[in-house]
């Protein structure tokens, strides 16, 4: 006796879609778009919304290829136009994803969050930051699971709270600066104190003077709301001060027009208090030429050279000639002259020329 094989027929099958549901009065609506660009609409970075969706119709379900009817639109949403309803369910429903898909969504946001962790924190027992690999690690051991509906920042500021609470890890300070007259130094000093804040230079004139110093970041709020709404004076962030190879220097914010604060001094150990003594004591440096302080500001402890101009010190740091330097300095290495830099560079590659040659 044969067997005849019956094939269902009526129904149009989608596949290779990503589905998004929203359920609404009771009822499930879905629509089927193109895979990886839902999030993509969502974040505004696609605005075509034809690159979206593969078709502007609603379904019930759409694997099974079922629209959705008119009347149990109209109940839902108050209309039956497609394209609207497509709009508000691409807007507020939830993305349908594979399982195999959805673990690499999760990994992938586990690693922006270590990265994030990474930025900004710092081993103070080293004073140098952690490793990509080493974050990850102290991640799962306090069994950190990836929240899909939190944002990566929020979630890594949370990480950083629990990972302090068992293993040695601090926030990297904020560096800041502040403009204020002469008279109302003493007060901001006495806050500082307070705050336990690490002062790392003071410098302008005796009518207005400009104060940088390293706060914690939990303090931020209380400092800008003492500085901006009782003091009424300028305050402004420098950026993160962060640890690498043994060298200090910020991450900035905003433009490359704003100038670089000097690195932390390592033998200083002046408190709040001695400052403001030594606050009447400031002189006014000569115009002609670049203060003592300014030349602490752009000097480069690497190549051990200074710069006149912040701009030829922040172009410094992007040069062959220290990017060099801070490779011999890994290697316990004495820093070479510009010069000896060029020489030393293209004895280099001379060498790995000879070798692509040799047989």
């Amino acid at each position: 006796m044969s067997r005849t094989l019956v094939q269902p027929i009526g129904q149009k099958r989608l596949t290779n879609v990503a589905v998004v549901r929203l359920k609404k009065r009771g009822m499930r609506f879905e629509i089927a778009c193109y895979p990886n660009t839902v999030l993509a609409w969502r974040s505004g970075v696609e605005k075509d919304l034809d690159e979206v969706l593969q078709s502007h119709v609603v379904y019930s379900n759409v694997s099974k290829g079922i629209l959705a009817k008119s009347k149990d639109l109209i109940a839902a949403f108050g209309t039956d136009d497609q394209t609207n309803i497509c709009l508000e369910i691409l807007k507020k429903g939830e993305l349908q994803v594979a399982g195999k898909e959805r673990e690499s969504i999760l990994s992938s946001q586990f690693r922006d969050i270590a990265t994030i962790v990474m930025q900004k924190t710092y081993n103070p027992e080293t004073q140098r930051p952690y490793t990509i690999s080493m974050i990850e690690r102290l991640m799962r051991e306090i069994h950190f699971a990836v929240d899909p509906h939190s944002s990566s920042k929020k979630q890594a500021l949370e990480v950083i709270q629990e990972l302090q609470k068992h293993f040695p890890i601090k926030r990297c300070p904020l560096r800041i600066r502040v403009a204020a007259p002469e008279d109302g130094i003493p007060s901001l000093l006495e806050k500082l104190n307070e705050w336990k804040a690490n002062i790392i230079s003071k410098e302008g004139s005796a009518s207005q003077l400009f104060v940088i110093f390293e706060l914690e970041p939990n303090l931020y709020k209380d400092c800008h709301d003492f500085v901006v709404n009782k003091m009424h004076v300028r305050f402004e962030v420098l950026g993160h001060t962060l640890y690498v190879d043994g060298d200090t220097f910020v991450e900035q914010y905003g433009d490359d027009h704003e100038d670089l604060p000097a690195p932390l001094p390592k033998e200083t150990d002046d408190s709040v208090l001695e400052l403001n003594d030594k606050l009447h004591k400031q002189t006014i440096s000569d115009k002609s030429g670049p203060s003592e302080g300014q030349q602490k500001q752009n000097r480069c402890s690497t190549c051990n050279v200074s710069f006149e101009d912040s701009k030829l010190f922040r172009e410094h740091h992007k040069s062959e000639w220290h990017k060099h330097n801070l490779k011999r300095k890994t290697r316990k290495l004495p820093p070479l002259t510009e010069e000896e830099c060029m020489a030393d560079m293209e004895l280099l590659d001379s060498k790995s020329d000879l070798k692509d040659y040799s047989f």
